[in-house]
């Protein structure tokens, strides 16, 4: 069973306003283009393609069970939030007691809007895709900061951090900053990084291994005035991926994407605990209780050859693997261990399933088709680009 679906762009203010458009060869609107959500999530759910039904309506009336996933592409123009996801047990424990307290699951200060966790997976499709994700080694971080200037605010960051037990310090200085930091501690650390990233940068001792990091943390501290998450922000591990490299935020890990486009799959779950640089909801205290505190490199997704045409990007989890296909003109069968949705991102792809005599779905970039109805595989043909997500192994 194949149901062509499509949606349209979320207009989220952090939205790149030409990056989605180009993808699909039609004129930029002009307004941020965020996200395109490519599946039955109730939150926006993709919608049949030439008609207004809703495609959870669609699995439903067909038996379908919900997806165990959510594809997205997403464009980001400036600074996501800064956030983090609950673990599943976090989640189901999380969701119980606010539907007990009887939070309205829309309300601003919702935390867990649904009982499931939410690790995401994110391939770079523009040439740069820049990202804030894990928690620094605290050694660089502390190099960072002597780059900075000995500033009050900056010294008891500083101070914090130099706690034997790392993952401790990093804890007590993520609890200083989201509790403690002051409008003056924020204005202080602007003023050091406009100073280490301007014209006189080598006067102020600025290290240029950091250039990247005080670009990315300027542009931050300028969307997000006055923002005490610009703290966290220096925290953590900036990471520039090219484009088929791909990241993963598994639960607990702060990531906030900076730059770029990418396809973004993850678990179907809409559970969000900021950390900061957003005019949203904070819980402080839900937050550091959930968060992973362990310095070390950012989690990185080496993509496994999975055919001739196709590598595969699979962080381990039952919720989603994705497999990202080079079609040249030969046809590329690819099997399937339940429902599956294949987006295309360049050129034109048809899609059929693998049965012979079976009617195909002609894909655009930006074009998706679901792939259910008990589809043991299916067959790519073409030229261009498609990525392919299903349930994973575990």
């Amino acid at each position: 069973m194949l149901i062509p679906i499509s949606n349209a762009p979320r207009p989220y203010s952090w939205g790149h306003t030409d990056f989605i458009a180009d993808l699909e060869g039609r004129t930029p609107t002009g307004d941020p283009e965020a996200e395109i959500w490519y599946g039955d999530h109730p939150g926006d759910p993709s919608r049949v393609t030439g008609t207004d039904e809703r495609l959870d309506a669609a699995l439903a009336r067909a038996g379908e069970r919900p997806l165990p996933f959510l594809l997205k592409l997403l464009a980001a123009g400036s600074s996501l939030s800064i956030q983090a996801h609950p673990t599943k047990a976090e989640a189901v424990a999380g969701f119980a007691r606010e539907e007990a307290a009887g939070v309205p699951r829309d309300a601003s200060d919702r935390l867990y809007r649904d009982d499931n966790h939410k690790p995401e997976i994110i391939v770079a499709l523009s040439d740069e895709f820049r990202a804030l994700v894990g928690i620094r080694p605290v050694a660089e971080t502390r190099r960072l900061l002597a780059a900075l200037g000995g500033t009050p605010a900056l010294a008891r960051l500083d101070a914090l951090l130099a706690d034997d037990d790392a993952e401790r310090g990093v804890r007590a200085a993520l609890a200083w900053a989201l509790n403690d930091a002051t409008g003056d501690d924020v204005a202080e650390l602007t003023a050091a990084l406009d100073a280490a990233g301007g014209a006189d940068a080598a006067a102020v001792g600025a290290d240029a291994a950091f250039a990247d990091e005080i670009t990315v943390l300027r542009a931050a501290a300028s969307d997000f005035p006055g923002d005490a998450g610009l703290f966290v922000a220096l925290l953590m591990n900036l990471v520039t991926l090219t484009r088929g490299e791909a990241l993963f935020a598994p639960a607990g890990v702060l990531h906030a994407y900076q730059s770029g486009l990418g396809v973004e799959l993850m678990a179907a779950s809409d559970n969000v605990l900021r950390g900061g640089l957003t005019p949203k909801h904070v819980d402080v205290p839900e937050l550091l209780r959930i968060v992973d505190a362990t310095p070390g490199r950012a989690p990185v997704v080496e993509p496994v050859v999975s055919g001739d045409h196709a590598v595969t990007y699979d962080p381990g989890v039952e919720d989603f693997v994705l497999t990202r296909v080079e079609l040249t003109g030969s046809p590329v069968s690819a099997d399937l261990r339940g429902p599956a949705i294949i987006l295309a991102t360049r050129g034109e792809i048809a899609v059929a399933e693998r049965e012979p005599g079976r009617d195909a779905v002609v894909l655009a970039p930006g074009q998706a088709v679901y792939v259910g109805g008990g589809a043991t595989g299916v067959e790519m043909s073409g030229t261009g680009e498609a990525f392919l997500a299903q349930a994973g192994l575990g």
